[in-house]
């Protein structure tokens, strides 16, 4: 028995994922409708009302009533937001508050018209952008919609009713719709509302009833409105069969492909290919082939090529802009086999057919080669787009290059003259395509196609009988002048497609090399610091503008750069990269969000989200308004992206590795003190318990124990204060106290001090009279000579002497501790310093290893050195070297 496939876990994964956060990102309802005045608003409101009876809280956002008297009533015992004015040519408007919202963040929030054009001023073009930055918040949304507002129909409504909608919404806000309610009403109802008055004012119902409202305009859209509920459904439907496990054969696996173009019938193109690719349920792209041709379009054309992809990624597309290298037929077939394409969609050629003949058709070429793939060829609008001149389109030369074109035919006549009585006329005949050769290759293909004519001409004018004529006597001649005319535009197109073909690959290395050097800058970069000084630099430089990169602080809030190269942001630029921080959208210049703003803002996206953001100020015009600049730029944002992903992580690394090394270091200082601690603990508590007890103890004896209790306690005494100091040392709290000091006065108190009263006798100093005095903190040098003592005593031979000297040379004092014992192991001369650490010989000895730390910290601290040394008689030698300043003048002693 054959067992069941089991099933693929990944779509599994995935399909649990997009359940959990469909579950839990906010809720966006659209109503649905035909046309306005079927009780879309009504719909809304009356809902909205019986969500408040159930304890939400409800805010009215935007809602129009139009003056109807009912739709008012509902809108009266709701929560109503105050509007902001904004002021818009010498008047202020009332305008939806977004922050406001943003601040009462109620549960759900009324939003009436979608397709609504906000005013000037505001932080989004239209009001669908500000919904999905209310969903974005966690607000849940009820809106209004009309099917003519549609992005994707907005070409077939106009074909309808004759008026062009100019507020439109992409597709993909309704496909993010949790819920699509259809507000119904047949056109014959709608009609008598409308006369009545209850759609609009009487005039403008008047008027609207013989234009937009007419019974056909009603029908059809109703139709298109039925229908584009059913895709919402029929996706709902979808999804429930998907996450219930019904498995079901669809037509699937169509991938859709439309190229664009910089004509107007791009535009119905992209919309058309997105009703098809909705209505198959399919994905679809939106392809631009950057041929040579690219070269010779005006900045109207390039801002139009933008225009075209960017709206096809609004509708839901993927674009793409690729490089042709051979035939646009190929490029595109190419591409598509590459991505799986099924239908390709293209528009029906406008030019004649005459033209077609002469330079061929793309649409024809496309049919011919497409193999399996279906091509789908689209009607435009006649005289919507009229072809382009020839001319125009072919002859794009200076005056100059014509005129050099004629004389270097004139020199190729001359040439041919002075060997004309000793060759033949098909020599003659290849001087002349010499000439047209290097016209073509010098001037251009207009030029060339000019000699090309010249050169038949003064052919049959000089070389030709009968000549100084234009009269050919043998027939034959005449194939001979058209063969020559025929391979000089030969040549001529040639040439200018290889000189167009170069000028394009000049254009892609240019953008590697900018990507391969940006690349090259950053890795080379240490640190975030020196990253983003790399990357404003190539931004600034590609792209002829400033650059500015911003980062956030703990809070999630963008900081001001201090950058030299940057660009300064006022708080409205600065609220606008915020923006694009928060939301992970690009913003300002040239996009929809934040139009209003001097600088382009392009989020850097890490692996888990927004890491910051790229900005730059273009001097005059943009040079990003092109695709192929549009990514380049993209591309610069994500690179340096991951660049500074990666340099924050290595810094967050080496942050965790320095926390760890602390903790590390804290519990060896503890396991390692705690011994220190308790032993001299020990025995106080033991001699002193003994002398409390022992009543009839000789006094020798108390004496004795006494004697050694407050040896130890001197003992855990050092051990308490080098544990004060390291800790000082290390939170960068010592406060140095410096006076101008002689060093006898620190080496005297030193050997003073109680620790020292038994070992004293062994410490030998021998000090200069003219030593000079030295500013430092005379505390904490003594604790420094005491240490250094401590050290030196505790690893020398029981009766060695120690030694002190001082002497100074140039700007600095030297003073030196040398013992006699067994001096420092070679390679350790360094590490003894570090905390914790301790000699080989140091096994049998107390200490917690932190007095030569301290003695360093102490000696740094005061701008000097120390270091080790074995001395040259054995023993070891520390010597500690102290900066010499200018001490102050003495008063003089009276006499």
């Amino acid at each position: 028995m054959r067992e069941p496939r089991r099933p693929d876990p990944e779509p599994l994964l995935r399909q649990v994922q997009e359940e959990e956060a469909r579950a839990k990102r906010a809720k966006l309802k659209v109503f649905f409708g035909a046309a306005p005045g079927v009780g879309k608003t009504f719909a809304m409101l009356s809902e909205a009302q019986e969500r408040r009876k159930e304890g939400c809280d409800v805010l009215v956002g935007v809602v129009e009533t139009h003056g109807r008297s009912e739709t008012a009533a509902l809108v009266q015992e709701l929560e109503i937001l105050p509007r902001i004015d904004l002021a818009y040519a010498g008047q202020f408007l009332p305008e939806f508050d977004l922050d406001a919202a943003l601040r009462r963040r109620p549960a759900l929030i009324l939003m009436d018209e979608l397709a609504h054009s906000n005013v000037m001023g505001s932080r989004h073009a239209k009001r669908w952008q500000d919904v999905l930055e209310l969903l974005d918040a966690g607000i849940d949304v009820y809106t209004t919609l009309n099917v003519q507002h549609l992005e994707s129909l907005k070409d077939v409504v106009a074909q309808i009713t004759g008026v062009l909608v100019r507020e439109n919404v992409p597709d993909t806000v309704l496909e993010r719709a949790d819920e699509v309610e259809l507000v119904d009403l047949p056109p014959d109802d709608l009609l008598v509302r409308l006369r009545e008055g209850k759609v609009y004012m009487p005039e403008q119902a008047r008027h609207a009833q013989e234009h937009f409202f007419r019974k056909g305009n009603l029908l059809a859209l109703r139709e298109l409105a039925l229908r584009h509920t059913a895709e919402s459904v029929d996706a709902q439907m979808r999804r429930y069969m998907a996450s219930e496990g019904i498995h079901k054969t669809w037509a699937a696996g169509d991938r859709l492909l439309v190229c664009v173009s910089p004509g107007e019938l791009s535009e119905r193109l992209i919309r058309g290919t997105r009703r098809m690719a909705s209505s198959l349920g399919a994905p679809w792209m939106a392809l631009y082939v950057e041929s040579r041709q690219h070269l010779r379009f005006t900045e109207e054309d390039r801002a139009r090529i933008e225009h075209n992809l960017r709206l096809a990624e609004k509708l839901g597309a993927e674009t793409a802009v690729i490089e042709g290298a051979g035939t646009l037929e190929e490029d595109i077939l190419t591409f598509a086999r590459d991505r799986n394409i099924t239908k390709i969609v293209v528009g029906k050629p406008s030019r004649p057919r005459w033209m077609e003949l002469l330079l061929g058709s793309t649409v024809d070429d496309l049919i011919r080669h497409s193999g399996d793939i279906d091509v789908y060829v689209i009607s435009g609008e006649p005289g919507r787009e009229p072809a382009a001149p020839l001319l125009r389109r072919n002859i794009t030369s200076p005056a100059r290059n014509y005129l050099l074109s004629g004389l270097v035919v004139v020199l190729a006549s001359g040439t041919a003259g002075l060997v004309f009585r000793r060759t033949e006329l098909a020599d003659i005949v290849m001087v002349y395509l010499l000439g047209i050769l290097v016209v073509a290759t010098r001037f251009g293909r207009g030029p060339s196609l000019l000699a090309s004519i010249l050169s038949v001409a003064a052919l049959d004018f000089l070389f030709i009988p009968p000549y100084l004529t234009f009269n050919v006597s043998d027939f034959r001649h005449v194939g001979t002048f058209a063969v020559m005319l025929l391979m000089g535009v030969v040549i001529g197109n040639l040439t200018e497609r290889i000189r167009a073909q170069a000028r394009l690959a000049r254009g892609r290395e240019q953008r590697t090399h900018a990507l391969y050097r940006l690349g090259q800058e950053l890795a080379r970069s240490a640190g975030s610091a020196a990253l983003v000084a790399s990357a404003i630099q190539n931004v600034t430089t590609q792209f002829q503008g400033q650059g500015v990169v911003l980062q956030p602080d703990e809070h999630g809030r963008l900081q001001r750069p201090d950058h030299p190269l940057a660009f300064p942001l006022n708080d409205q630029e600065l609220g606008v990269a915020q923006w694009v921080f928060d939301h992970a959208e690009p913003a300002g210049l040239g996009t929809l969000t934040l139009p209003g703003a001097r600088a382009t803002y392009l989020p850097l996206k890490g692996t888990e989200g927004a890491i910051g953001v790229m900005g730059v100020l273009p001097e005059g015009a943009p040079r990003w308004a092109e695709p192929d600049q549009r990514q380049l730029l993209e591309a610069f944002a994500n690179q340096t992206a991951l660049a500074l992903e990666r340099a924050l992580l290595a810094e967050r690394s080496a942050v965790d590795r320095r926390r760890a090394d602390e903790e590390r270091l804290r519990n060896a200082l503890l396991s390692s003190v705690s011994h220190d601690l308790r032993t001299p603990l020990g025995v106080i508590t033991g001699a002193v318990s003994t002398a409390l007890e022992t009543p009839d103890l000789s006094e020798p004896a108390r004496r004795e124990l006494l004697q050694s209790a407050q040896e130890e306690a001197q003992r855990l005494h050092r051990l308490v204060s080098n544990l004060l100091d390291i800790t000082r040392l290390e939170s960068g709290s010592l406060d140095l106290r410096t006076e101008w000091t002689p060093v006898e006065e620190v080496v005297g108190a030193a050997l003073n001090r109680r620790e020292m009263a038994a070992e004293v006798h062994r410490v030998r100093v021998s000090l200069p009279e003219d030593l000079p005095l030295v500013a430092m903190d005379g505390v904490l040098m003594e604790q420094l000579l005491l240490n250094l003592l401590d050290n030196a005593l505790k690893y020398s031979p029981s009766g060695s002497p120690v030694d002190i000297k001082a002497w100074a040379a140039g700007k600095s004092l030297t003073l030196s501790i040398s013992d006699q014992g067994p001096g420092i192991p070679a390679g350790e001369e360094d590490r003894i310093f570090e905390k914790l650490a301790r000699g080989q010989a140091a096994s049998n000895r107390p200490g917690a290893g932190l007095g030569l730390a301290i003695c360093k910290g102490i000696a740094t601290a005061h701008g000097g050195r120390i270091q080790a040394v074995n001395h040259p008689q054995g023993g070891a030698q520390f010597l500690v070297t102290l900066p010499l300043g200018t001490p102050p003048d003495m008063p003089e002693e009276a006499p």
